[in-house]
């Protein structure tokens, strides 16, 4: 792996988990200690991220653990079409499960209103979000807190669906391709999300445009693991014909 290429991950992997510890990432990237140190120097030079002894963390994080608005915000406008066709799925007396991330709190913001479902997330804004909603049961799962997402993650959100079954799971994912299938920034995201298609009767994909055809760097499955990908009407034409090709069910979102 270049040098540009092996910072580019070290970056996703420091935008979901909040931070990072050196002698961690020199395991994963089977690079030296040193060589992830320079790694991080260039990283706080280009402005993205804070050292400290031992690793480094996240600029504006704080912001958006007091604000309660996970970090990411790009294609906004692609995701608020994907929340709105993803919540006219949700009907009464559904038990679905929301995966975190901002795609996914467009869903939840869309189900606002709804009455008789049960949702179960590991998302604290989308807790916080729907838990008022007079119509609508909230279950939280426990686990560790990774602050860009306002996620609970690791085995012991993973736990929490042991003998769950629920009818729908709208699932997020970093990045999409038929080669890689469902990849993601954070290792200890595979577990859980693993733990939550086993729980779901049908699993709704949600992933605007941009992430087809990229690739994270943990690797959770191939695509035959899910049922539907939900996108935006920006995908290409090519990447469509593709999945229809491979017999895979695409939803596409209407523009706002």
């Amino acid at each position: 792996m270049l040098a540009n290429q092996r910072r580019a991950k070290i970056l996703e992997l420091i935008r979901e988990d909040g931070s990072a510890k050196v002698n961690n990432l020199a395991r994963i990237f089977k690079v030296t200690e040193v060589t992830i140190r320079q790694d991080l120097e260039k990283l706080e030079g280009d402005g993205f991220i804070t050292r400290e002894h031992g690793g480094a963390y996240l600029k504006n994080v704080e912001d958006s653990v007091r604000s309660f608005i996970p970090l990411n915000k790009d294609n906004l406008d692609k995701k608020l079409c994907i929340g709105k066709k993803a919540a006219e799925l949700v009907e009464t007396g559904d038990t679905i499960i929301l995966d975190s991330g901002s795609t996914v709190t467009e869903i939840a913001k869309n189900l606002t209103g709804k009455r008789g479902i049960t949702v179960i997330t590991n998302a604290l804004n989308i807790a916080l979000m729907l838990g008022a909603e007079p119509g609508i049961e909230m279950i939280v799962t426990g686990g560790e807190f990774k602050p860009p997402t306002l996620s609970l993650t690791g085995q012991k959100a993973a736990s929490f669906f042991e003998g769950i079954h629920v009818d729908k799971l709208f699932l997020a994912t970093a990045g999409i391709s038929l080669k890689s299938g469902l990849t993601y920034p954070s290792i200890s995201d595979i577990v859980v999300k693993k733990a939550m298609i086993d729980a779901a009767d049908v699993t709704y994909l949600v992933a605007d445009s941009t992430k087809i055809g990229k690739n994270a760097f943990a690797s959770l499955g191939a695509l035959s693991l899910i049922d539907y990908i939900i996108t935006d009407p920006d995908i290409d034409p090519e990447h469509m014909q593709l999945f229809r090709d491979h017999e895979i069910e695409l939803i596409i979102a209407d523009k706002e």
